[in-house]
């Protein structure tokens, strides 16, 4: 008897207006997307369902450390996913305490917790801090102007900007707002009840504006001196992204005399995973243990799977010498962006950052942003998109780049070259 063999279905075209339709239907709303149907990356690049290709010089925001597919890291989801995806925390696995081992290493002593994200590890450190003076009445945290500390109800109220807290009040009690690399402001704004000062190395959503030596070296001074906790959120400006582990160590390389600087608590995540969902945060001794047991707890924090894939970008890190490629090339990026400042003062105000973490501060009133509504750094990140490079958006006038820590230099001058053609576009 002849086999009847099924008709086989149509085939679905990936299609950018069917695919935006389903978002639209079936999506909340909250976020504000550029029109690209993305598909698939490689490396520094990534294509959309046209076929179209894109330099990708933003990584997910930071968070595609190695690039996109990169092997080493489909190796490490295929191997430990054969061994062991998830257990409880109520039970030990080898993966959560290698990787905790290598961030403490990284550091100083102490111990890390693990979670899935930014913000998470965020609200670790705030929930250490009030530990820290519960005894004493004490719970409240200072946090800069512009800064950026996650979307949970606690980060938007420790978030120094209003337009991420509008329709949420009342707000979280306990963070109050002081100027950045202001010292004698912290020092101005402390109150009986504070008990923790919460800053970025380098802001990254408040426009790529980094720390001052001395400014963190006064912190560290005021913070031992009140008995008050420092806490850093390494979140966008860590995992080497500045040319060093994390920000402070880059920036205190610039330390008078080599003064030496520890913070007490750091949140990190982005990076970390390479593109898994992985946050964390570290405590130094002796804070290490203020959560004890049943203080705080994620399900899903310090997976076999997630922590396997961390190490491995460590490694890949570590052994392809990317500290050091991001310091090259980062320095290469922030020479040549500010000469085209210099060539285009009506485009570019100014280029700043450190290592790949690089902010473009547009100059105001560019006439050919004036017949749109949107605000300048989105237009001209459109524009970067129509010539085929991704950027992210910082405020209404920074445009940062963010790219994979192994970004070559011939890609890095690709990209300048996209920007630089832009820009004169505009100047013309």
């Amino acid at each position: 008897m002849k086999e009847v063999i099924p008709t086989p279905p149509p085939i679905v075209r990936n299609d950018v207006a069917a695919i935006q339709a389903l978002f639209q239907k079936h999506v909340v709303p909250s976020y504000g997307r550029f029109d690209l149907v993305l598909s698939h990356g490689s490396g520094s690049y990534v294509w959309d369902v046209t076929g179209k290709r894109y330099l990708d010089l933003g990584a997910g925001i930071a968070v595609c450390a190695l690039g996109h597919a990169h092997p080493a890291i489909t190796e490490a989801f295929v191997e430990q996913s054969r061994r062991l995806v998830h257990v409880s925390n109520l039970y030990y696995h080898e993966p959560q305490g290698r990787l905790a081992e290598a961030i403490v290493k990284l550091l100083a002593p102490g111990k890390v917790f693990f979670c899935n994200s930014g913000a998470e590890a965020n609200e670790g450190l705030f929930k250490l801090a009030r530990k820290f003076g519960h005894s004493e009445g004490r719970f409240e945290i200072l946090t800069a102007h512009n800064s950026f500390h996650g979307r949970t109800l606690a980060g938007i109220a420790a978030t120094g900007q209003e337009k991420v807290k509008k329709g949420f009040e009342p707000l979280v009690a306990g963070f109050r707002h002081i100027p950045y690399n202001d010292l004698e402001a912290v020092r101005k704004a402390i109150s009986p009840s504070t008990v923790a000062v919460l800053i970025e190395g380098v802001q990254g959503e408040g426009g790529i504006t980094p720390a001052s030596p001395d400014y963190l070296l006064g912190l560290r001074e005021l913070c031992h001196e009140r008995n008050m906790l420092l806490l850093m959120d390494g979140v966008q400006d860590g995992h080497f992204r500045t040319g060093r582990f994390q920000s402070f160590q880059r920036l205190m390389e610039g330390a008078p005399n080599g003064k030496p600087f520890l913070p007490d608590g750091l949140s990190m995540a982005k990076s970390l995973g390479g593109g898994f969902p992985i946050g964390a945060f570290w405590v130094r001794e002796p804070y290490a243990d203020l959560l004890g047991p049943g203080t705080h707890a994620s399900t899903f924090g310090g997976t076999p799977l997630g922590c396997a894939v961390a190490l491995k970008v460590l490694q890949v890190i570590e052994r392809e010498r990317l500290e050091g490629n991001a310091r090259r090339v980062g320095d290469y990026l922030k020479i040549e962006l500010s000469r085209f400042v210099e060539k285009t003062p009506s485009v570019f105000k100014a280029a700043r950052g450190l290592g790949l973490m690089i902010g473009i501060e547009l100059a105001t009133g560019i006439p050919a942003f004036a017949k749109e509504a949107k605000i300048a750094s989105i237009q001209f990140v459109n524009r970067l998109h129509a010539a085929g490079l991704l950027t992210i958006p910082a405020g209404s006038h920074v445009v940062r780049l963010l790219p994979p820590l192994n970004l070559s230099l011939s890609e890095a001058e690709e990209g300048l070259r996209i920007i630089e053609r832009v820009a004169l576009d505009l100047s013309a």
